[in-house]
């Protein structure tokens, strides 16, 4: 891993002292000449062996900061290749961190109402250029001059761009205290998700208490789909009903009936005459309700409802395009990039997913660098996206996509099923007696995938060693 220190120059810009930083990536204050407002160094952390996710995370933020506008962001600057040194250059903002102030809770009822105004009217700016954030937090949030500022788009959803961690993860993303029960579930495409989080940091500023801790474990976050935090109410009676029924009403579990629009919790919060309150459901069921109800078997995605968001509908259809790359770019792939033009001349309306397989060990660990140090990992990204390069795709319509597994084709059909694949292209090697007694991927993938398949083969023969994909 790479080392910094102060007075280093990347790419033009000088690094002049270290932020305090997270585990995912290193944060320097930084001055560069062409730029005329004060900056801020993002640089990922990237040794090998590390957690992959940093990588997705790192250019998801690229896609998704450069496209997004306003006092609510920060400017986008700049970016660098992950060929050389990746990061992200932008907008230093002046203000006070929203999780210095949460050590103060519970505040004043004006004081929740305030912040939570301003959370609201930045989240409103943000989902209008169809952007979620999908891991609102107080480490996350500037109270600047200019309003709240939202940082750090690692875990970010664009409804039009490849969702580079999503494509290839349904574990819950996000941080566990402030997670909503979608994402929980794995869906990562609704506004509502950062209203259920808005309530939970509201939650948090009027009572001084997180309503659901901070789970460590997959059941642990799944809790908060069956039972509800204690009402507000309960911590301090002096804090008004209104902002209870805000609060709970952001929690809210069900989606329809969650606040659809950041827009409504911010007329709310400044109007708080108009807010309905509910009558609180009792809360004692009874012993053998409550003992019915262990066993009553249930499922997770209906109790979280169906979105209320048209963001959620079906995009564009996807094309895969899975590509060998363990020896580098061949003929083979050669005639796969060839195929995945044509296919995508005849689908103007999809976007591509270029996919490679890194194979990884039954027995033992797989090495995570190569001879020189380089990560295997990063190095193949940047070989799928020599390969695609030729192809001249806009990057709202390409994603790429390096997959570690024990069998090639089972990752390129997990990954075709998880996404909703259009169509598959695959390049096959030449017949040989090993394929034909355990057979090829591109013969696993054809009888197995829930989609149409292009197979992609050369004329020539090829050395029968070299295991495909």
């Amino acid at each position: 891993m790479q080392r910094f220190e102060a007075g280093a120059v990347v790419d033009g810009f000088e690094l002049v002292e270290r932020l305090p930083s997270g585990g995912m990536a290193s944060l320097w204050r930084a001055t560069n000449p062409r730029y005329d407002f004060p900056l801020v160094l993002k640089i990922p952390f990237l040794d090998p062996g590390g957690d992959v996710s940093v990588i997705l995370g790192f250019e998801a933020e690229d896609l998704i900061l450069k496209r997004l506008s306003g006092p609510h962001v920060p400017r986008f600057a700049a970016s660098g290749s992950l060929v050389q040194i990746p990061y992200i250059a932008m907008e230093f903002v002046a203000g006070t961190r929203l999780a210095d102030i949460v050590g103060n809770a519970p505040l004043a009822v004006d004081e929740v109402a305030r912040i939570g105004a301003e959370i609201a009217t930045a989240l409103t700016t943000l989902h209008r250029q169809k952007v979620v954030h999908l891991d609102l937090k107080p480490e996350n949030i500037i109270l600047a001059k200019r309003g709240a500022v939202l940082l750090d788009f690692g875990l970010a959803r664009h409804a039009e761009l490849p969702d580079l961690l999503g494509a290839e993860s349904s574990v819950p993303m996000g941080t566990a205290a402030y997670i909503a029960p979608e994402q929980v579930l794995g869906e990562r495409s609704d506004p509502a998700s950062d209203l259920f989080a808005l309530g939970c940091i509201l939650y948090q500023l009027a009572t001084g208490e997180e309503p659901f801790g901070r789970p460590t474990t997959f059941v642990g976050m799944k809790r908060r789909l069956y039972h509800a935090p204690k009402p507000p109410r309960d911590f301090n009676d002096a804090i008004p009903r209104w902002l209870e029924a805000v609060i709970l009403r952001c929690m809210e579990v069900d989606r329809s009936r969650r606040y659809v629009e950041a827009a409504h919790v911010l007329s709310d919060l400044k109007n708080p005459d108009q807010v309905v309150i509910a009558g609180r459901k009792p809360q004692d069921e009874g012993l053998w309700a409550a003992i019915a109800k262990l066993f009553r078997k249930t499922d997770d995605r209906s109790l979280v409802g169906r979105s209320t968001s048209s963001r959620t509908h079906a995009g564009p259809s996807i094309v895969l395009a899975a590509v060998d790359l363990a020896n580098g770019s061949d003929a083979l792939a050669g005639e796969v990039l060839n195929e995945t033009a044509r296919v995508l001349a005849s689908r103007e309306d999809s976007w591509l997913a270029c996919v490679t397989v890194l194979k990884t060990e039954i027995i033992g660990e797989t090495p995570a660098a190569d001879e020189t140090g380089r990560s295997i990992y990063l190095k193949r990204l940047v070989a799928i996206k020599d390969w695609a390069r030729p192809l001249h795709l806009p990057e709202d319509r390409i994603s790429y996509h390096v997959l570690e597994a024990v069998n090639p084709a089972d990752a390129i059909l997990n990954y075709a099923e998880h996404n909703d694949v259009g169509h598959i292209v695959v390049g096959a090697r030449a017949s040989s007696a090993i394929r034909r007694h355990l057979g090829s991927v591109s013969t696993k993938v054809v009888a197995q995938a829930l989609c149409s398949v292009s197979v992609v083969r050369l004329k020539t023969v090829e050395e029968q060693g070299r295991q495909p994909l």
